[in-house]
């Protein structure tokens, strides 16, 4: 399996990370309902039998759930597993201290001595300064709990001044998680693409699907109805999706005759650019499979760039 490593210096990982956001998440997910831990121990091991063993989870989601499961689905393979997970800054965590037993915790679900990558959820961090925040990061990565910083949401302005706080303690930024798919390209507009090339800080992109928009299952013409959230989300309305059409042909053309899905192509896309890692989110084993189907393979340029000008719209 080909690798890409996360910032200049930082581990080597599959290049397409698996979301494990609905694993155990009721309030968007409906966790229990249409699905269980069953199915999620099914995609684990679907992932982990196609290569694809970076996973991506939070202390949030789930409450805690997602990372216990994680747990639970490592203890049964002996494949080595890549964990990123992520600290959420919440008003009532103002200190450096706060910050270690957050990591404590989140440890401790997953039952590692270590995580891949520790990430900061969101830029927000009310009475916890930035500067205390990454110092802490920094000495957690010096004690060996985390391999590799990441941050998440975090504008350009805002990566640059958490990259200049760790460089000051001899370590890199990796990672800015940020929403990227071919539409949604506002990081390449606002600074933020061009902020991560320059200081060697890996994209990690979420949503790269759009909650499903580019897998061609939503169409004006067809009876899907959108279920959860998709439903108050104009993007999902008969306006909507006849606006994504003609991107929707193009991925369906180019996708057969590469024998691939749209969504296929769609995260092929993202991973083409170099340096971006889609987060595909999965809660079964079929969906973990179509994801895998955008490794092994490259858009040729043209097709690159058919699929750039189609949606650049969306930048």
């Amino acid at each position: 399996m080909e690798t890409i490593r996360l910032g200049q210096d930082g581990p080597a990982v599959t290049p397409l990370c698996i979301g494990t956001w609905a694993w155990g998440d009721k309030l968007f997910w409906s966790y229990g309902s249409d699905y269980d831990a069953n199915q999620l121990r099914e995609a684990f091991n679907a992932a982990v039998e196609a290569g694809t063993t970076f996973f991506d989870t939070a202390e949030i989601y789930g409450f805690g759930q997602s990372e216990e499961f994680l747990a639970q689905f490592m203890q049964q393979t002996t494949q080595p597993v890549q964990i990123a997970t992520k600290f959420g800054p919440f008003p009532w965590r103002f200190t450096g201290q706060s910050v270690s037993d957050a990591l404590t915790d989140s440890l401790k679900r997953l039952q590692l001595t270590k995580v891949t990558l520790y990430q900061v959820h969101w830029p927000f961090t009310f009475l916890l300064s930035q500067e205390t925040l990454m110092n802490t990061l920094a000495d957690e990565v010096q004690r060996g709990r985390i391999e590799a910083i990441g941050v998440s949401n975090y504008s350009a302005e805002q990566m640059r001044e958490a990259h200049n706080l760790l460089a000051k303690r001899g370590v890199r930024l990796a990672v800015n998680q940020v929403r990227y798919s071919l539409i949604t390209r506002q990081i390449e507009t606002n600074g933020i693409l061009d902020t991560a090339r320059e200081l060697g800080v890996t994209i990690l992109a979420y949503s790269p699907l759009a909650q499903g928009l580019l897998t061609g299952k939503y169409s004006a013409d067809n009876s899907e109805t959108p279920t959860g959230a998709r439903r108050i989300d104009p993007r999902f309305s008969n306006d909507g999706l006849r606006k994504i059409e003609p991107l929707l042909s193009l991925l369906r053309e180019i996708g057969a005759k590469r024998d691939r899905t749209p969504a296929q192509v769609a995260l092929n896309w993202l991973i083409a650019q170099g340096n971006v890692i889609p987060i595909a989110g999965a809660k079964t084993a079929a969906q973990v499979k179509q994801n895998a189907g955008a490794l092994g393979w490259k858009l040729s340029e043209d097709e690159f760039t058919q699929l750039d000008l189609a949606s650049r719209s969306w930048r």
